[in-house]
């Protein structure tokens, strides 16, 4: 610890106070900068628009209702309702990304073990670290399966957290519903998150557990198959005992009120949800088939993208892509991801636009078979 003196010697050389050691030690996020005009295939978003009845609720939102502090319980009876659940279970969270961190900060301290299985969302790792807790990242198996069985062999008493997306990103693999609940049930002493961001367009869930298994948390997104990732907006599922801590510790106006009046809405137009996910499903089909036809290896996904090998060229590839107006995501630097490019999935028009640039790009950057 810094003497007084020393303290004193740098306040008047006006040096910054120092983070603590979580803090410096703490993984960095750093999302693509720079223009995002064109094709939108880079973020996993919906990639058209979300339903025109959000559109409408923001066009009646008055003057007087921006100058309110938000109340987000109304609209979690609404999610309740909808998930099936009673609304002590059910947290409106600023994004997944806030629901991730009010986890971290809620069960761990720094000897806590957290434990996830990699490649995964960076955003764990992330949070994890800044908590200071011990990250044991487990490999995934051959193909990117869900390593279920060294999952259990992690399990320790020091485990308090575990996290597994699913379907899992960047790579689109699954986790079955009885490989989850065996996880939660080994790991009683632990919390354990089921990350359903890309539920729409898998259809498998754990959500009708909730509160059947007291340390099962589900985590869903309104920023995927609903459009409405510029507002951040996500729902925690948890055991009311749960919820009452994870209550204690997340802000309480974190979710604004725009993004609640578009809730109601985007939530009684099934109409437009069920569209806009088939047409993603029609059209990851029909990529897939693309991908097949000009040789390039790829791995099956239940999500709305699709991981791709371009090989030692991928970030030329990725560029070659953005000079025709098409942005996908590099992740190359992803464990296990070397060579690696995700796509995300649009409707079967924009896809049906994206082939030939993809092939285009392919040609632009010499690539072959066996790169």
């Amino acid at each position: 610890m810094l003497e007084l003196n020393e303290l004193q010697a740098n306040a008047e050389s006006g040096t910054a106070p120092a983070p603590r050691q979580a803090v410096l030690d703490m993984k960095e996020y750093h999302p693509p900068l720079g223009s995002r005009d064109g094709l939108r295939l880079d973020f996993n978003e919906n990639t058209l628009q979300c339903s025109p009845r959000v559109l409408e609720a923001l066009r009646n939102i008055t003057a007087a209702e921006l100058t309110r502090y938000p109340q987000r319980e109304p609209l979690e009876s609404l999610v309740a309702e909808h998930l099936q659940l009673d609304p002590a279970q059910v947290l409106l969270t600023n994004g997944v990304d806030e629901a991730i961190h009010v986890l971290c900060e809620t069960y761990l301290d720094e000897a806590d073990e957290i434990l996830f299985s990699v490649p995964t969302y960076s955003m764990y790792e992330v949070y994890a670290s800044g908590a200071g807790a011990r990250l044991k990242m487990i490999d995934a198996g051959k193909d990117f399966a869900f390593p279920f069985e060294q999952m259990l062999e992690a399990i320790t008493a020091k485990t308090k957290l575990i996290f597994i997306a699913n379907p899992n990103s960047p790579t689109g693999s699954t986790a079955s519903r009885e490989q989850l609940i065996q996880i939660a049930k080994r790991a009683p002493h632990a919390a354990v998150l089921v990350d359903e961001a890309y539920f729409h367009f898998f259809g498998e869930t754990v959500m009708d557990q909730v509160g059947r298994i007291p340390n099962l948390l589900v985590a869903r997104t309104f920023s995927k198959a609903y459009g409405l990732a510029g507002l951040r907006l996500g729902v925690l599922a948890a055991h009311a005992d749960s919820m009452h801590w994870l209550r204690r510790v997340i802000s309480p106006y974190s979710v604004n009120s725009l993004a609640l009046a578009c809730l109601r809405p985007a939530l009684n137009d099934e109409i437009y949800l069920r569209w806009y996910v088939d047409q993603v499903l029609a059209a990851r089909t029909e990529f897939a088939e693309a991908l097949d036809l000009l040789g390039v290896r790829y791995w099956s996904s239940k999500a709305n993208f699709i991981l791709v090998k371009i090989g030692a060229k991928h970030k030329e590839f990725v560029e070659a892509m953005r000079s025709s107006n098409v942005l996908v995501r590099d992740r190359s630097s992803d464990p296990g991801c070397g060579g690696c490019v995700r796509v995300t999935i649009g409707t079967r028009e924009q896809m049906a636009d994206a082939i030939p640039v993809l092939k285009q790009s392919l040609l632009e950057i010499g690539w072959t078979r066996d790169a």
